[in-house]
This record gives C-alpha cells, sequence and structure tokens, in this order.
C-alpha cells in the first residue's frame, strides 16, 4: 500500500473531490467557452452584422459545410479534455492525446457530451500519467495508452453518461416549465451558488444540457450571485471589486464568506427572488448555447446567450420578433433587480448586526 501510495504521489495522481470536482470541472467550463461558446458568438456577431467571412463555409467536412464559429463549437470534445489534462497537471505526450480522447467521448456522449469528457478525460488522464515515462519508449507506449484507455471508455461509459445527463437535464426543464415559480426558485437559487462556489457552474448547466425556461432561471440566480456581490460589497472594494465581480465572479468572495456566511444571505435570496420573475414574469429562456445558463454576468456571457437564443428562434420559427418586453426582461434580472434587491437585504442584515463593514473586503 505504501508503495502505490509512494507511486501515486510520484505521477501527482490525486483522487479527490477537489482534483476531479473542482479543478477538473472548473477547467472544463473553460474549454467549453473557447471552442463552444465562442464558436456561438462568433456565429451570431456573423449573422447579425451581415459579415460575409464569418457566415460563409470556409471548410466543407465529409459532406458538413463549417463557418469559421462552427469549426470552433466542433472542437468543444478536445478542447474539454485538454482543458481537464491541463487541470490534471498532465505531462505533454498525455496531455496532447487527450485531443483524440476528447473527440471520441464528446461524439459517442452525444447531447449529454460534456459529462461523458469529463469523466473520460479524468479516466485517461490517470492512465496516461501513470505510465508516463515509465519505458524506454515512452513517444509511443504514453500516446497509446492515453488513447487506448479514453476510446475504451468512450465505447463503454460516454453513450449511458450522455443519455444519464441529458435526462436529468430533461427532468429539470420540465419540472420548471411545469411549476416555473417554484422551480424557478429552486434552480436560481442552486446554480447561483454553484457560481460562487469554487465548482463550475458552467460545467453544470453544459453537462446537463440546461437551457429553456431552467437555462433563464439559472442565468438569473448567476447574476443575482454577481451582481449582488459586486454592489453590496462596492463600499469596501470600490470600482476594481464592483468591475472584477459584477463582470468576472463572485468566486472571489468565497474566503469571506468562509469567515462569515451571513454575507452570502442577500444575493442568495435576491436570486431566490429573481428566479421565478425570470421563468413567469418574463418567461426568460436561454436557447443559446447551455454552458452560457452558468455564466451570468461573467463577460457578459449570460446576456449574449439568451440573444443567440433569441437569435435561433426566429431561425427555426419559434420567435417571430425580439420585442422590448424581452430586453427590458433581460435588463432586469440580469442587472437592475439583482442590485436593488440585494442592497435591501444587505441593509436589513447589516441592521441585525450580522454583517459589518470589511467584511466582504476583498485581498
Amino acid at each position: 500500500m505504501d508503495k502505490i501510495k509512494a507511486f501515486m504521489k510520484r505521477k501527482d495522481i490525486e483522487i479527490s473531490l477537489k482534483r476531479y470536482g473542482i479543478d477538473a470541472l472548473g477547467a472544463m467550463a473553460q474549454g467549453l467557452f473557447c471552442s463552444l461558446l465562442i464558436g456561438t458568438i462568433i456565429n451570431t456577431l456573423g449573422t447579425q452584422f451581415k459579415i460575409p467571412f464569418l457566415t460563409t463555409p470556409v471548410a466543407t467536412i465529409s459532406g458538413t459545410e463549417y463557418t469559421v464559429g462552427g469549426l470552433a463549437s466542433a472542437m468543444s470534445g478536445p478542447a474539454m479534455a485538454v482543458a481537464i489534462g491541463y487541470a490534471l497537471k498532465c505531462p505533454p505526450l498525455v496531455l496532447f492525446s487527450m485531443i483524440t480522447v476528447g473527440f471520441a467521448s464528446n461524439a459517442l456522449g452525444g447531447a449529454g457530451g460534456p459529462l461523458a469528457v469529463l469523466f473520460v478525460a479524468i479516466l485517461a488522464a490517470e492512465f496516461g500519467k501513470a505510465i508516463s515515462k515509465e519505458t524506454k519508449v515512452d513517444i509511443l507506449v504514453t500516446p497509446l495508452v492515453t488513447i487506448g484507455v479514453g476510446i475504451f471508455f468512450s465505447w463503454l461509459i460516454a453513450p449511458a453518461l450522455g443519455k444519464a445527463a441529458m435526462w436529468i437535464g430533461n427532468i429539470i426543464m420540465w419540472a420548471t416549465d411545469q411549476q416555473p415559480f417554484l422551480m424557478g426558485i429552486l434552480v436560481s437559487v442552486v446554480v447561483g451558488m454553484a457560481l460562487t462556489l469554487p465548482i463550475s457552474s458552467a460545467a453544470i448547466c453544459a453537462a446537463l444540457g440546461l437551457t429553456g425556461l431552467a437555462g433563464g432561471a439559472a442565468v438569473a440566480g448567476c447574476c443575482a450571485q454577481m451582481v449582488g456581490f459586486a454592489v453590496i460589497s462596492f463600499k469596501e472594494n470600490k470600482w476594481g471589486g464592483l468591475v472584477s465581480q459584477g463582470i468576472g465572479t463572485s468566486m472571489l468572495q468565497m474566503g469571506n464568506i468562509v469567515k462569515n456566511p451571513r454575507i452570502w444571505i442577500a444575493p442568495t435570496v435576491a436570486s431566490a427572488i429573481t428566479g421565478p420573475i425570470a421563468t413567469c414574469l418574463f418567461k426568460m429562456q436561454m436557447n443559446g448555447a447551455p454552458v452560457s445558463s452558468g455564466m451570468g454576468t461573467c463577460g457578459l456571457v449570460g446576456q449574449i446567450g439568451v440573444y443567440t437564443g433569441w437569435v435561433n428562434d426566429i431561425a427555426n420559427g419559434t420567435k417571430s420578433a425580439i420585442t422590448a418586453m424581452d430586453w427590458i426582461g433581460l435588463i432586469l434580472i440580469s442587472f437592475v433587480l439583482p442590485a436593488v434587491l440585494s442592497l435591501i437585504i444587505h441593509a436589513f442584515v447589516k441592521k441585525l448586526g450580522w454583517v459589518k463593514d470589511g467584511d466582504m473586503k476583498l485581498a
């Protein structure tokens, strides 16, 4: 047993919730952002501004035409796997082999590909790390083992994982359609808190394929956390904190939350209010890339995702036009209500003496 522990330490193989549930999951979201999400944004820009270079196919592969954005989106599987490999500190030959692993697991995982990529990439990466530099023909053995393990597990578990992810996602979306008020609260609060915790709300939404009303509630929850923390901590962190939290991430407050969990009350209660307003009053849907559902105001990705969803709905005939009510709902849910509600709730929390000045100061 001691030899196994020593071997795993030497290979930097750490079986832990942090390594797989935080580091790998967070990296997967970045991989999705740099492929699927960027591709979607490029396609939207090309379509809306009528840029020929971005709307004209630049490559045809196996009879399928790809635009610039389409090529970026098509690389989502490899991008996720390489990002996960990087987070797991894979040596070069293992890391480069993850490109094939990501393509295979994402393709076999179907619509639930991101979850399949997460599991398969972790397995392939750890097996690859274990064999790396253990033979004199490392340049042959390491890629063979990494790719072989990756493709084997892609064949074995990716389809089931993909179906399971989509089943769970479909249940959540169905439940939100049936009970928009209660599910609006639940989805908004849970996804919003996941965004602030050191895990990836974006990756969770992507893995579950969370779109529609549920996706809209997720956007509301994430915005409430980011904008909420940005405005209630303005006194301590000024404009730098407003920007870094408001369009960066509310995760910056995690250290302060550990010291005083009550600072989390205002943004969380705000999310419980804006979620059902999004689902019941404005019927705001996220029909863009599912990863956008868990991004909130980070780089305005959540808002861009909602907009691309509108564009997609118009293109497929499910929506006739973007209305003034659509824009009013998006602005209120994303920025105005999170700021106003969080300030009101935070003032009440401070009056109770639960939070004091300096509790949200960023280092």
